[in-house]
């Protein structure tokens, strides 16, 4: 009698306990068990197998420090063989599991969708860049230089894991924590935007894709919204509700973690305003403008990312990138690209040389960098198409990639520079300005070239 009461206690302490969980509306909300799994699956998978980490410590730097007490009662379970990963409260409750590609990373699958488990593509070649020790001692003091890199590494909670500086298209700084090299690809979240306007860019200059026309949008177009345009949702104008907190509760967060179809998810929001007449950052505006894109580049999710790669990976020599998609195929062009540092400034330096690729092909218009540093109405000038301009000291003309958890790459038209830097920062500055000014600080002054004229004596005049 005694086991059977224990049991029957057992059953009830976890029943109430799940229940709490699940049920506790005061500060977390009815999603945030499922959205915790989730993250949880999610990122230990992209961090294992895509970024190299161990397990361990990715949930420590990019999941724990957002779930707060919760992480505790989140167990993980990993198949290294299988290359899954799933995560349960309890073990039992809200499980959700991710599977690793080749390739094409990992993806939350919720049995809801058409998912090939199988399905891989090749491997990409090295990355055999070098720092351009040359030109770096031309152009900055390199002391200077790792006294910021110094700065940007400090062991006080910021997490910082890859630093790459450019000038002028050469590498002249880098810096990676333990664990981390110059070809890990390290997730940009919500830098990824960048890539879905810059992705854009590649389809109008081939002529494939009007970006102001309506009905271009396959998922609004089937919920009955022809009039949202690709230039809407990357300006985040689309008009449709889909807050984002980034606290689990959210309808943002419920997208990333709980759907199979995002893009079709994110359609269905609530119209709360005219296209173009309210800007309101989420990332469901991106997912469907991507969305928008994909029938351009392929009929499936080899085939898209195969043309990604050809016109626009390859030719900038970004071979450690990789774009994850979700259950139903559609690459999530939100939040979802690991790259290296080298990589994030490659598609960076993209636009300091005129959209052109370093052997002059021309892969975006020449002056895309004008349309997305457009500041969209209503965004207090701090936000253009998938691309920021929020103040930072930087000097004028400057935009930038930013993502969460201290993602961002500055893109310097007046200093010919692009500073890139990573890492899992939560509820803190990353330093990531401060890195920035350092580096620019860092140049030497500029010594104008002179001609030989008759006012410039040479040494053989008897100077």
């Amino acid at each position: 009698m005694k086991r059977v009461l224990a049991v029957l206690g057992s059953i009830i302490v976890l029943a109430v306990l799940g229940g709490w969980i699940f049920l506790s509306t005061s500060s977390i909300g009815r999603i945030y068990l499922p959205t915790g799994t989730g993250i949880t699956a999610k990122q230990t998978c992209s961090m294992m197998f895509v970024s190299g980490l161990d397990p361990v410590r990715a949930r420590a730097l990019y999941t724990d420090p957002l779930l707060g007490d919760f992480a505790s009662l989140v167990r993980v379970d990993i198949d290294e063989e299988a290359r899954t990963v799933s995560a349960s409260a309890l073990g039992f409750l809200g499980r959700q599991r991710a599977v690793y590609r080749e390739g094409l990373g990992c993806t939350l699958v919720h049995g809801s969708g058409d998912f090939d488990a199988a399905l891989s593509l090749p491997e990409r070649p090295a990355d055999t860049m070098t720092v351009d020790s040359a030109h770096r001692d031309a152009h900055f003091d390199s002391n200077a230089l790792e006294a910021a890199l110094d700065a940007a590494f400090t062991d006080d909670g910021r997490n910082t894991l890859g630093v790459a500086i450019f000038h002028q298209g050469r590498l002249v700084a880098e810096r990676y924590a333990d664990g981390v090299t110059a070809e890990t690809p390290l997730h940009g979240w919500s830098m990824t935007k960048s890539l879905a306007a810059t992705m854009a860019g590649v389809l109008v200059e081939r002529g494939l894709i009007d970006i102001n026309a309506t009905g271009q949008v396959p998922a609004l177009a089937e919920a009955g919204r022809p009039e949202i345009t690709i230039d809407h949702l990357l300006r985040m104008t689309g008009g449709l509700a889909g807050y984002e907190l980034n606290d689990g509760t959210d309808p943002n967060s419920q997208m990333l973690f709980t759907q199979s179809d995002m893009a079709r998810y994110a359609a269905t929001r609530e119209q709360i305003a005219a296209p173009g007449e309210r800007w309101d950052y989420q990332s469901g505006n991106t997912v469907l403008a991507g969305s928008a894109l994909e029938p351009l580049m392929g009929d499936e999710p080899a085939g898209e990312v195969a043309n990604l790669r050809e016109w626009l990976f390859d030719p900038l020599g970004m071979n450690n990138s990789i774009v994850e998609a979700d259950e139903a195929g559609t690459l999530q062009w939100s939040s979802y690209m690991y790259a290296s540092a080298r990589d994030w400034g490659r598609l960076g330096q993209l636009y300091l040389d005129g959209g052109r690729a370093p052997d002059g092909t021309q892969i975006i218009p020449e002056d895309w960098i004008d349309y997305v540093r457009q500041p969209t109405p209503g965004s207090d000038g701090d936000y253009g198409s998938g691309f920021w301009m929020f103040e930072t000291g930087l000097p004028e003309g400057s935009f930038m990639m930013n993502g969460f958890q201290g993602q961002i790459a500055f893109i310097i038209p007046a200093a010919e520079m692009v500073v890139v830097r990573l890492g899992a920062t939560n509820y803190r500055s990353s330093g990531s300005i401060a890195l920035a000014n350092a580096a620019l600080a860092a140049r030497l002054p500029e010594q104008p070239a002179q001609s030989l004229t008759e006012e410039t004596p040479t040494e053989d005049a008897g100077q």
